[in-house]
């Protein structure tokens, strides 16, 4: 019998929940630019085209709000993800007992030669993650995006 998506990606499977975080965003020189809240519902429906579904609510103090949806499908040893809004894959990086970091490339749909790179590096204890994400456009660093996050539930009520 075939592997679970679980079973196939299992440093994945460890980010399942609910995560509380907060992004902040600066430009090349380390000049903040933004900073918002975060609520990530990472799920692994049992039914349905996509056996993984990451849903991103985005919160700003003025008031704005914001939600993006990404699901994903397994492509071999990545997991391969592609929405409106992103064309990308994630992979683990982990070795043997070190089950902790994962590594992502996506680009922008609808902009061209804008990409990033994401490191997720999840705590011993599975509560809390950090994350880096590092834009490109033409090429060139133009952004770096820092998320900390804390699970607040293994599983979406």
């Amino acid at each position: 019998m075939a592997p679970t998506f679980k079973e196939q990606f299992p440093l994945l499977a460890r980010h399942e929940g609910v995560w509380d975080g907060t992004y902040r965003i600066y430009n090349a020189q380390g000049e903040k630019t933004d900073e918002h809240r975060s609520r990530l519902v990472c799920s692994f429906p049992t039914s349905g085209p996509f056996p993984y579904v990451q849903s991103n609510h985005y919160s700003w103090a003025d008031g704005r709000k914001e939600v993006r949806g990404f699901p994903a499908v397994a492509g071999g040893e990545r997991i391969i993800f592609k929405s409106d809004l992103i064309d990308g894959w994630a992979a683990d990086v982990a070795l043997d007992e070190d089950q902790r970091a994962t590594m992502l490339h996506w680009q922008r749909v609808g902009e061209p030669g804008v990409y990033l790179y994401e490191m997720i590096q999840l705590s011993d204890d599975g509560r809390h993650r950090a994350r880096v994400w590092q834009w490109f456009s033409a090429g060139r660093l133009f952004q770096r995006t820092l998320i900390d996050e804390e699970k607040i539930t293994t599983h979406w009520q």
